[in-house]
């Protein structure tokens, strides 16, 4: 169940990173393109490609997992919640996962990336 969260709030980190770095502008032409700086010792490793989106209600989850879900949220606050939202939006495969089920980007509260690139979008009923 820690992994699960812990999963949601890497995830949650990666989407808003990739929507960042949709936003920034291109280099322009003149400049020389710069050389990757070597990894730093004990960095994280990069995220994996999304292989497969799986979309659950959080109704389904056990109780005490909907709790440890609940809390993330909580302290994540309104503005990461819009900034996974909009990374959602941003990726065509996720974005259609999510309309394959009826779904929009308004109703996942949570999300979870593996390291195989399966990514789960934890979504909640409008009520």
């Amino acid at each position: 169940m820690r992994k699960t969260i812990s999963l949601a709030a890497a995830a949650t980190l990666l989407l808003a990173t990739a929507a960042s770095a949709q936003q920034q502008p291109a280099p322009q032409p003149s400049e020389p393109p710069a050389s990757p700086a070597p990894a730093a010792p004990g960095a994280q490793p990069q995220a994996p490609a999304i292989q497969t989106v799986n979309v659950v209600d959080i109704e389904e989850l056990p109780e005490e997992t909907q709790t440890k879900v609940n809390e993330v949220i909580a302290k994540r606050g309104e503005d990461g919640l819009q900034k996974l939202r909009s990374s959602i939006d941003a990726t065509p495969q996720v974005k259609s996962a999510l309309e394959a089920k009826g779904l929009t980007s308004a109703q996942v509260i949570a999300a979870s990336m593996d390291t195989n690139g399966a990514l789960t979008l934890i979504t909640k009923k409008a009520s």
